[in-house]
């Protein structure tokens, strides 16, 4: 599961290591713990139990990626081997965003490797997870014993799903640092995919009566940029096309200003009744005073005679 800690800009990652017992799991982490650069890693833990140890540290590689913007922080796991501590297994596992499964080459081994990684399929899944579609590499450890299987049959026997895997002698450095760094990689693009800003859809506008449509794609970046929607309305024959541009600015201290261009329509006024009465009111009374003005004044000029 990952975790985000925005004070320092890290996004922590999970990586458990797994496999049958003496497959190699934590020689592959004292390795990497050896021959890191001292400032990013941190202290080795482990936590012995009878006949086997869970081994873990911080690991912070500084040319993986980022997510976000934010630098990756590797928490790295094994777990027991032997079958006896599945309850300890299925606890370090929970929440892993990666797992490097690693198999045993040396013959008479397979069947202790397909059980591990057919528990480590339950356990997953009871963490809600799916094999198939979790960041997995393989890895094919003690390539330098004398009699071991073949690369065909490690593959056949364990990588139905086509999995990453590499060949490794553990306790040589061999083959241990391209297995993490794959894992790495493949954990940073699932983050990535699933946490990346995504862009605004298209909206399609259904289609109108009398067989004529209306399609809009609008594309929105930032509040400050300018956003260009382009429209084409067609009924009949008629083509119009319309061209907007809207320049909205955000502040904090007013609400957004929206001014809009239009070219190619003109304008159509539409007066509400109240206000056709009101200005009807307006030019009546203006008539009407109009002409008590003027009747007077053709009095007052002996033209006509009001009165007598």
């Amino acid at each position: 599961m990952v975790q985000i800690n925005f004070s320092l800009k890290e996004v922590n990652c999970k990586i458990v290591y797994y496999g049958p017992g003496l497959s190699g799991k934590t020689t592959n982490l004292e390795v990497v713990h050896q021959k890191a650069p001292g400032p990013s890693v941190g202290d080795l833990t482990s936590i012995a139990t009878e006949g086997d140890r869970t081994l873990f540290f911080d690991f912070l590689p500084l040319n993986l990626g980022q997510v976000a913007g934010m630098k990756t922080k590797f928490q790295i796991y094994t777990v027991p081997g032997q079958v006896y501590y599945n309850s300890t297994r299925k606890l370090v596992l929970q929440g892993a965003d990666g797992v490097v499964f690693v198999a045993d080459s040396k013959r008479g081994k397979m069947d202790e490797n397909i059980e591990s990684l057919k528990n480590l399929g339950e356990n997953l899944k009871e963490h809600g997870l799916d094999i198939s579609n979790t960041p997995i590499v393989l890895q094919y450890n003690k390539r330098d014993l004398p009699d071991v299987y073949s690369i065909e049959e490690m593959e056949q026997a364990l990588n139905s799903w086509n999995a990453p895997y590499f060949e490794a002698v553990a306790r040589d450095g061999h083959g241990v640092f391209p297995t993490l760094k794959r894992l790495a990689g493949l954990v940073l693009e699932t983050l990535n995919e699933n946490h990346a800003p995504r862009r605004s859809p298209s909206v399609v506008a259904p289609k109108g009566s009398g067989g004529g449509s209306t399609a809009a794609t609008a594309v929105a970046t930032r509040p400050t940029e300018t956003l260009n929607a382009t429209a084409t309305s067609s009924t009949g024959k008629s083509t119009t096309r319309v061209r907007t541009t809207v320049s909205a600015v955000r502040t904090s201290a007013q609400a957004p200003t929206v001014r809009t261009r239009t070219s190619g329509i003109r304008p159509t006024l539409i007066t509400s009744p109240r206000r056709r009465k009101r200005q009807t009111g307006m030019w009546m009374g203006f008539i009407v005073a109009s002409i008590v003005a003027a009747t007077v004044l053709l009095h007052l000029a002996g033209i006509i005679k009001i009165w007598s």
